[in-house]
C-alpha cells in the first residue's frame, strides 16, 4: 500500500503548474501561399510560423493590425480561421556531408525516395554575410573544364562570377560542366580507402534549380549521376509547380548548405539556375503581401534580394577557417538585352560575367562564349601559371579576330597581316568548340592550346581542326601521359617541358593524317 503511495507522491511532485507562454493568432485571409494572421503580436521578422499539420511559415510583413506569413508546403490542407503559433526560431535546414548524393526541397527534405538524410547539425537559412576582415583575396583556381573559361575568363575559389544568355544558349551546360569537373578533380586526388591526398582540397558542389520545369531537373540529375559527380554534389529543387515561397526560400536554403563548408574550413560551389525566376516569384509574394512596387511591378528591395544572397560568397582567410563559397548565378536575359533591370542588378553584384550569345550558338560555336562582353574581374589572379603562359594573348587576339572579321565579310581585298589574322583566329575558335558534359584537364588543355598557337594546325583545313584537336587530345592522354603529368605537376612551362611537349606534338603530327 505504501508503494502505492510513494509512486503517487512521486508523479505529483513530477508535475508542473506554470503557465507556459504561447503567442497565437489566426488566420484571415489566405491567397496563393500567403497568409493574412491576425493576434500574432509577439511575432518576429523572419520567424518562422507553425500551422496545423506540420506546415510552416515565415513571417515577411509585420503590419500594425496583421502579419503576412508566406507558407512553405501544401496550402490547401490550410483553412480562414485556422490556428498558429510562433516558434521562437529562424529558419534552418540540415547541412553536412550526409546531404552529398541527394536531392532535396526547399526546406532540405528529401525528395529522392533514398530514405531520411543523414545529418544532425541544421543552419539558419538568412545569414548575415562574412564583413570584410574575415575575407581574402582569390588566388586558388576553380577550374571548369571548359577551355575558353579557363584560359581567358578564368573562375577562383571564393568569386561569384555570373553566366548570363537568353533562354537555350547553353548556360546550364556551363554551370553543369564546372561541378562535373570539380568531380573528376576530387576523384583524382582519391585514395583507394575514400580519403584525399594530405593537402588537397576537394569542391562539394551545390545545384539550385528554381522554377524549372520537372522533367529538365530529372536530366540534370541524371547527367550528374552518369558523369559520377552525384557524390559530391546536392541538388536544392524548387521547380515550376512549386509554390512561389518554396521558389523564393530555395536559393537561400541551398547557399546555407554551401557557406556550412565554407565555415568548417572548407571549399565548395554553388549554382543558382536561374535568378531571374527566383526574382519573378519574390515579385508574386510581394504583390500579394500588397508591397508597393516599383520598377517592372518588382519590389524595391529585389536588389537586396540579389545582393545578400551573393555577398555570403567569399574566401576566407586563415584565421577564419581558410574555406570558401564560389558562387555561379545564371541569370536569363530577353533578346540578349543586359540592360534590363534584374540582369543590370546582378551584374553590379557579381565579380565578372560569362556571357552567351544566341548568334554564335546558332552557329554552331559552342560553348557560345562572347569574348568582348565577358569578363573576369578577379579570376585571372587565381590562374594557373602555365595556362597563363599559352593563354595570356589570347583573348586580345580573339576580340580583334571579331573585328576583322565583321569587315572581311564584305568581300574587300585583305593584306596579308589580316589574313594571318583571321586565319589564326579561325582555328582559335574551332580550338574551343567543345561537346557538352566533357570537362578537359588543365594539363590537356595547356597542350592543346599550345599546338595551336605555335602554328601546328595552320596547315589543317579549319573544318578539320575539331577532328584534329580531338585526335590530338586521344594522343596525349594515350601515349604521353607523363607530359601531361608533368604540367600538371609543375603547373608552370620551362624550357624543358616546352621542347617535350614540342616533340610530342611534332610525332602526333607526322602520323595524323587530316
Amino acid at each position: 500500500m505504501s508503494s502505492v503511495l510513494e509512486d503517487i507522491q512521486k508523479e505529483i511532485e513530477k508535475l508542473e503548474t506554470k503557465t507556459v507562454k504561447s503567442n497565437v493568432g489566426t488566420i484571415v485571409q489566405l491567397a496563393d501561399g500567403v497568409a493574412k494572421l491576425d493576434g500574432l503580436s509577439g511575432v518576429m521578422y523572419s520567424e518562422m510560423v507553425e500551422f496545423p499539420g506540420g506546415i510552416f511559415g515565415v513571417a515577411l510583413n509585420l503590419e500594425e493590425d496583421e502579419v503576412g506569413v508566406v507558407i512553405f508546403g501544401d496550402v490547401s490542407q490550410l483553412k480562414e480561421g485556422d490556428e498558429a503559433k510562433t516558434t521562437g526560431r529562424l529558419l534552418s535546414v540540415p547541412v553536412g556531408k550526409g546531404l552529398l548524393g541527394r536531392v532535396v526541397s526547399a526546406l532540405g527534405e528529401p525528395v529522392d525516395g533514398k530514405g531520411p538524410i543523414d545529418s544532425e547539425e541544421r543552419y539558419p537559412v538568412e545569414k548575415i554575410a562574412p564583413g570584410i576582415l574575415p575575407r581574402k583575396s582569390v588566388d586558388q583556381p576553380l577550374a571548369t573544364g571548359i577551355m575558353a573559361i579557363d584560359s581567358m575568363i578564368p573562375i577562383g575559389r571564393g568569386q561569384r562570377e555570373l553566366i548570363i544568355g537568353d533562354r537555350a544558349t547553353g548556360k546550364t551546360t556551363i554551370a553543369l560542366d564546372t561541378i562535373i569537373n570539380q568531380a573528376n578533380i576530387n576523384n583524382q586526388h582519391k585514395n583507394a580507402d575514400g580519403t584525399f591526398e594530405e593537402g588537397f582540397r576537394p569542391v562539394y558542389s551545390i545545384y539550385v534549380a528554381i522554377g524549372q520545369k520537372q522533367s529538365n531537373i530529372a536530366r540534370t540529375v541524371k547527367a550528374l549521376e552518369k558523369a559520377g559527380a552525384l557524390e559530391y554534389c546536392t541538388i536544392v529543387i524548387a521547380p515550376a509547380a512549386a509554390n512561389p515561397a518554396n521558389q523564393y526560400i530555395a536559393p537561400y536554403s541551398g547557399c546555407a548548405m554551401g557557406e556550412y563548408y565554407m565555415q568548417n574550413g572548407m571549399d565548395s560551389l554553388i549554382v543558382y539556375d536561374d535568378l531571374s525566376k527566383h526574382a519573378v516569384a519574390y515579385r508574386q509574394i510581394s504583390l500579394i503581401l500588397k508591397r508597393p512596387s516599383g520598377r517592372e511591378a518588382y519590389p524595391g528591395d529585389v536588389f537586396y534580394l540579389h545582393s545578400r544572397l551573393l555577398e555570403r560568397s567569399a574566401r576566407l582567410n586563415e584565421d577564419n577557417g581558410n574555406g570558401s563559397l564560389t558562387a555561379l548565378p545564371v541569370i536569363e536575359t530577353q533578346a540578349g538585352d543586359v540592360s534590363a533591370y534584374i540582369p543590370t542588378n546582378v551584374i553590379s553584384i557579381t565579380d565578372g560575367q560569362i556571357f552567351l550569345e544566341t548568334d554564335l550558338f546558332n552557329q554552331g560555336i559552342r560553348p557560345a562564349i562572347s569574348v568582348g562582353l565577358s569578363v573576369s574581374r578577379v579570376g585571372s589572379a587565381a590562374q594557373v601559371k602555365a595556362t597563363k603562359q599559352v593563354a595570356g594573348k589570347l583573348k586580345g587576339q580573339l576580340a580583334q579576330y571579331r573585328e576583322l572579321a565583321a569587315f572581311a565579310q564584305f568581300g574587300s581585298d585583305l593584306d596579308a597581316q589580316t589574313k594571318a589574322i583571321l586565319d589564326k583566329g579561325d582555328r582559335t575558335v574551332e580550338l574551343f568548340k567543345q561537346p557538352p558534359l566533357s570537362p578537359k584537364p588543365m594539363e590537356v588543355q595547356v597542350a592543346l592550346i599550345w599546338a595551336v598557337e605555335n602554328g601546328f594546325f595552320a596547315d589543317v583545313e579549319v573544318k578539320k581542326v575539331a577532328a584534329g584537336i580531338a585526335a590530338l587530345q586521344e594522343f596525349f592522354v594515350t601515349a604521353k601521359g607523363n607530359v601531361l603529368d608533368k604540367i600538371r605537376e609543375q603547373k608552370k612551362l620551362d624550357d624543358t617541358l616546352t621542347a617535350e611537349i614540342k616533340e610530342a606534338i611534332e610525332e602526333w603530327k607526322r602520323s595524323w593524317k587530316a
